[in-house]
This record gives structure tokens, sequence and C-alpha cells, in this order.
């Protein structure tokens, strides 16, 4: 879901007009090249590497600069997507019906010299495997989420996103509302006080826990199955993994589950707003009682705890997912007075002056204070009106990138920050999937005492697609 803000060139005219320069000027400054070859009104050559569901979703985000090559391992995506963009993006779409097919995304970025950035929705498996190689070929790079699927590819691509000068963005769009950022801007003004802990949850379900079906359904013309798992196993093909996030993502060789794919909006909030970095414990629960076998289970609570940092008390920050999924009953009764119910997802503050809540998006802020009767706003909440504006405002998650990659303010969401924000996550899993509680060695990128945690934490890739 990508949540657009409408601010417009007439309408930020305007409100620097209103609010004085000073108060606007630095995150909207132009670069020294915006009138040369990076000018904001120059079009990108851009590359699209994978053109599943998601791409199409996204696509209309970008699709008015120049796409000039795509690239799937499924022939019918490509195909698929290209007549979408003729049928319904007009002359943008039409010009996108030109663009260059290739089956590889190795020969695709080799070939594509002219190429300036490149959009990826490949699924989970691929994410880090194929920016690392856009990045290395000098392009930059938008990569929706899931970032990582483990915890080494989290440190990989954290550490590039550290030392790059490549324009970089994750998919996590809710970052980019302006609710989102006032958000964080009134949890660190400390208007909450103290925050002891943190529910992020989603009431969606998955089937119990299953084994992987080793009965192959027959692969359909023009996929390359062998290639669409990539650095994942070359498991039996069935017809089921080609559905989307929640088909392959179930299944824990190509996905996490929930958490890895909500869970990267929910975290996000938490994780910028009391800057987390790395949690020393994680410890996870199954709340029907399943065994895990090789898919994510129908219901999980996983917890993690942080210790003090900056101004910032020790915090524990859970995870709900399931049909029954929502912060314990002491929390969730507060929200019945504005909600009658607890919401479907959120991601809930608790204070000691207060709470805030959010969707799991991170999006439409509201706080309830001690003494108040109901959440409000947290751009209507009379007591947050002296709480100063200090984290720029965008015109929308893509636009964000696309003026980064011209030459214009860094992005707000870069892979810096994403893999920080996937480490927790991934630990989380490896928890999962041992069963136990782990005490976190962030600087190691070790389990304390557990090193069976190790083939988990750096995962053994197949190098042919690589």
């Amino acid at each position: 879901m990508q949540h657009k803000s409408r601010i417009t060139r007439r309408s930020l005219l305007k409100a620097m007009g209103a609010a004085g320069v000073g108060a606007w000027a630095a995150p909207h400054i132009l670069p020294s090249g915006a009138l040369g070859a990076n000018a904001p009104s120059r079009k990108l050559n851009i590359a699209m590497l994978a053109c599943g569901g998601r791409s199409g979703q996204i696509l209309g985000s970008f699709i008015g600069e120049n796409i000039v090559a795509v690239c799937d391992a499924n022939a019918n995506q490509i195909a698929r997507i290209k007549t979408m963009a003729t049928e319904k993006m007009g002359e943008n779409g039409a010009a996108m019906a030109k663009a260059k097919v290739y089956e590889d995304y190795r020969k695709l970025l080799e070939a594509e010299k002219s190429v300036d950035a490149v959009v990826i929705a490949a699924g989970q498996r691929w994410h880090v495997q194929m920016s690392k190689a856009a990045m290395l070929a000098g392009k930059h790079v938008f990569c929706e989420k899931p970032m990582a699927h483990t915890v080494a590819e989290a440190r990989e691509i954290r550490d590039m996103g550290r030392t790059t000068k490549l324009a970089t963005q994750i998919g996590t769009q809710g970052g980019s509302s302006e609710t989102f950022r006032r958000s964080m801007e009134v949890i660190q003004a400390g208007m909450l006080g103290q925050i002891a802990q943190v529910h992020c949850w989603i009431n969606r379900t998955f089937p119990p826990s299953a084994p992987t079906d080793m009965n192959a359904d027959p692969i359909p013309e023009g996929l390359n199955w062998d290639f669409w798992c990539g650095p994942s196993a070359l498991l039996p093909f069935k017809k089921y993994y080609l559905g989307g996030c929640l088909a392959w993502g179930r299944w824990l060789e190509y996905g996490d589950g929930h958490l890895a794919d909500m869970g990267a909006h929910a975290l996000n909030l938490p994780s910028r707003a009391l800057k987390l970095g790395a949690p020393h414990r994680a410890s996870v629960e199954i709340p029907t009682g399943e065994p895990l076998k090789d898919s994510y289970p129908s219901a999980t609570t996983f917890r993690w705890d942080y210790a003090a940092r900056e101004k910032f008390g020790p915090v524990a920050v859970y995870w709900h997912d399931g049909p029954k999924a929502g912060p314990p009953e002491e929390l969730a009764k507060e929200l019945v007075s504005t909600y009658k119910k607890t919401p479907g997802s959120g991601v809930l503050f608790a204070g000691e002056k207060g709470m805030l809540l959010s969707d799991a998006w991170g999006v439409g802020g509201v706080v309830k204070l001690k003494g108040d009767a109901k959440f409000r706003g947290v751009n209507d909440h009379e007591a947050l009106k002296s709480v100063p504006v200090t984290l720029p405002r965008t015109r929308g998650h893509m636009g964000e990138w696309l003026e980064a990659c011209k030459g214009g303010p860094s992005t707000f969401q870069g892979f810096a920050l994403a893999g920080e924000i996937a480490e927790p996550a991934m630990v989380g899993i490896v928890a999962l999937r041992l069963g136990k509680p782990i005490n976190w060695d962030s600087a190691a990128l070790k389990a304390k005492g557990a090193p069976e945690a190790d083939p988990l934490i750096h995962r053994e890739l197949r190098k042919k697609w690589l």
C-alpha cells in the first residue's frame, strides 16, 4: 500500500512563503547539478527487476520515467505487466511496451549501460542479491520489502547502504506519510514519557505449519522455475508458490511469513522513533502450540528486548499475528473508548504519560495522554502543538527516491536503515527456527552459546543464478 502526500510545487512555495524560508529550505534545497545532467526535469532510464503483482501495484508511481528494460524469470509476468501498462497508463505505458526484455537480471545489468536506476520487487529471497548486483553496477536502487532473508543479508545491505553514494530506498511506503514522521517527532520529544512496551500486530493468519509438498505440479510454459528459486533451494514446483508474497512468503525456504511481510512496515516506526538498533534478546511463542515444520505458523508472538540507549530506557517490542492478534488485554481495553474494539492492525506505544497508536504501516498516528477520554490525531491534539517539526516532509515515497536519483536530498528510508530494521526480524526468525529464545550479539552476528544458529544466520545460498 502506498501512501502519497498531496504536496504540490504551488502549495510548497506557498508554505515556504508563510513559514519563512529557513523552515523549509534545508529539506528541499536543489543540488548543485540541478540545472545540468541531474536536473529534476530529466527523465531517468529505469529497469524493472521482476514484473509480478507488486511491481504492477507500484508501476504507476514511476511510469513517467523511461522504463527501458524489464526482467523476470516468468515470461508470463512480463507480458502481463506490459499489457497492463499499454491498456491503462496512456502514452507512458505505451512507451514501456517497447522496453527490452530479459530473463536474466545479470545480462540486463551488463548490457543496458544507459540504465540509471532499477526497481526491484522479486521476492524476499532475491532482494539483497539483486540490490547488491545493481549497486555494484552503479545503479540507484528501489527495492520492495522484505529487504533480507537472513541476519547476514541484513547486515550486508546495511553496510553497503552506509557507504554508497547511490540513492537507495526500501518499499515501506508508510514511512513517507506525514503522520508517520509526526509520530516520530512526538515520541522523540518525550510527549509519552519513557516507553516500556511497543506492540505491533496484524490479524492475518496462515494454515498451521506444514511440511514441504514434494509432489511437483506441472511447470507453466514460460517459467524458468530454477531461476525463480534463485539463491534458495530448488524445491518441486507447486502452483501456489506463484500467488504473491502471501503464497511463497508462507514457506520458510522462500520467505519469513507475516513477520517479514508486514513486520517490515510495523517495526519501522518503533525502530526509527526509539532508535532501537539491535536487540539483546529475542524470543517467540506459537500460541496454538502447533509444531514448526516448513512453513510459518498460523499465529505467532515475537518479543525483542532492548537495553537503554541515548535518552530512551529499556523497552520490550512485540510482534503478534494470527486471527486473535493484538496487544495484551490491559492495553487493548484503552482502545475501546475510541474504536469499540481492537483494530485489525496496529503499532501501539505504551508510555508513562500516554499512548500512541498507528496502523501497521505506521500511518494515521493518534495519541491518548493521561486524562484523555479518547485518542486524538497527532496533528490535532492540543498538547502536541508545541512539538517542533524536525523531519523533512515529502511529496511521495517513490517521488522522494526519484528526486534523490536526480541529485536531490537523500531518501528518508535508504538501505542503511532498511538493513538495521530487518535485523531484529531475522533474529526473531532464528529463534523461531531453533525453537528457543536467543541472546543476541549483534557486533559478532552470533546467538550467544548457540552455535547451532550459525547456519540460520549465514544461510548457504545456491550460486547458480548469482
